[in-house]
């Protein structure tokens, strides 16, 4: 059945399900990340479900007649799913929900909890609620996998430590208690990372890794650096691997799948979309321009 959730274990009735004809699963980092992107359509579903792994829905397009959920036995939503609506289910939390007239277009996001929770740092639930970032990193998260540009595992712990930092910021009582600026990191700290960003650029980077580096947890250094440089460590390794291929396209012996391996992008088509979305050209144009 198209709604059955991959991860997790409950009940599930559906009347009227049409087969899906939109459905992506990718996974990353060991399985510690996995999306799934679906389209759904039934006349109605009740579901109770319980997951050991923290849920981020987006909905992207349509809607329901009604729809009526309830987590850890409150009732958290009476009302009709919409496109932008964003969903969080911490791990364990046992949802249970209602759907009439059904048609939604949406992606899941399911997430480890032993990977990315720093202590007891715990999720606020949230079902049919909004938030443009979130909405936005899903969504362009979304279209690379449609457009084949296979993101690496790098761009996806990045992806979900922004994610996560957001989200736990919808918690009013945790978010009232950050009121001071995350303090930059010092230049000896960052001359470290950037030394490995440069020595790495043919691999995948890691949040994980650079964090390390310098000594910290992830969503801290993440707000450091940002502090630090005006932009997100992710940002940054893409913006070294653009800058090196504007050098190596400068070689019209070197192939474009040639120079997107050395640079860490897990295919041509990859390294063709980030050039182009960083430069407003694809390499090939860029090549031509440079050459002439």
């Amino acid at each position: 059945m198209a709604l059955t959730p991959m991860i997790g274990e409950g009940e599930l009735r559906v009347t009227r399900e049409a087969p899906p004809e939109t459905h992506e699963v990718r996974s990353w980092l060991d399985g510690a990340v996995v999306f799934d992107h679906r389209r759904w359509s039934c006349a109605h579903a009740e579901l109770t479900w319980r997951a050991p792994r923290h849920l981020i829905v987006l909905t992207h397009a349509g809607r329901t007649a009604h729809t009526r959920i309830s987590c850890a036995g409150e009732i958290v939503h009476d009302g009709r799913d919409r496109p932008g609506a964003l969903s969080v289910i911490p791990a364990g939390v046992e949802r249970s929900g209602s759907y009439s007239d059904v048609d939604l277009v949406y992606s899941a996001l399911w997430l480890d909890p032993g990977r990315f929770d720093p202590g007891d740092d715990a999720l606020p639930i949230l079902v049919n609620g909004g938030e443009p970032v979130i909405a936005a990193l899903l969504t362009s998260l979304q279209q690379e996998i449609a457009d084949d540009a296979g993101p690496d595992g790098g761009y996806v712990e990045h992806l979900v430590a922004v994610l996560l930092h957001r989200i736990r910021r919808l918690d009013g009582v945790r978010a009232g208690t950050r009121t001071s600026a995350a303090a930059p990191l010092g230049t000896a700290t960052l001359r470290r990372v950037h030394d490995h960003m440069e020595q790495h650029l043919d691999g995948e980077i890691r949040l994980g890794e650079l964090a390390a580096i310098a000594g910290m947890e992830v969503d801290s250094f993440a707000r450091r650096y940002r502090a630090a440089t005006g932009m997100a460590p992710y940002a940054a390794v893409i913006e070294r691997r653009v800058r090196r291929a504007e050098q190596l396209l400068g070689d019209d012996a070197l192939e474009l799948g040639v120079i997107a391996a050395r640079l860490g992008f897990s295919s041509q088509s990859h390294f063709t979309t980030t050039f182009k979305r960083e430069r407003g050209m694809t390499p090939s144009a860029y090549r031509r321009t440079l050459l002439a």
